[in-house]
């Protein structure tokens, strides 16, 4: 359905990926990182970071969601398990057409409801410079950088957030 013209908020389903899904969510992170404008070569270098495999999503440490819109997915995200008690959010991403919407909003919380469910305080993660602005209006703390691991010499931003908010 589309937006309601009050509130532009997306009807959003979200559900467990299925490893079938691997490849189109390949490509909505592949489109997502490109929406921010990076050149050729530094998306080349993200290429591995930003696949996604059945293995990845069928693996037991790893939690994998998509928000679907109409039947459409329109973004994803995966937890990894760090240990017992500590978590990464690994990756969110939308489809360029539907950032803005709600739909990272409502995955993230979706993400902190699911960490909390497993007994997990908080969430770290690694985020995109882009990115950094929606996750702390979100109500994370940046708590450091880490180094890329895809671009040499790159630091990226270490965030935290509270899973019982």
């Amino acid at each position: 359905m589309p937006p309601s013209p009050q509130t532009n908020q997306w009807w959003v389903s979200i559900r467990e990926a299925r490893c079938a899904d691997a490849e189109e969510l390949t490509d909505v992170a592949v489109a997502a990182k490109a929406f921010w404008g990076y050149d050729q070569a530094f998306m080349l270098a993200c290429q591995a970071e930003l696949q996604v495999t059945a293995n990845d999503i069928a693996q037991a440490d790893k939690l994998v969601f998509v928000a679907e819109v109409q039947g459409q997915i329109a973004g994803f995200y995966a937890l990894t398990k760090l240990s017992v008690d500590s978590a990464e959010l690994h990756a969110l991403f939308i489809k360029p057409r539907f950032m803005r919407k709600g739909i990272g909003a409502a995955l993230l919380k979706h993400a902190k409801a699911t960490a909390k469910a497993q007994g997990l305080p908080s969430l770290h993660i690694q985020s995109d410079p882009n990115a950094e602005a929606f996750y702390l209006a979100m109500g994370a703390k940046r708590i450091g950088t880490l180094p890329s691991s895809s671009i040499p010499g790159r630091s990226l931003p270490l965030l935290s957030i509270a899973c019982n908010t």
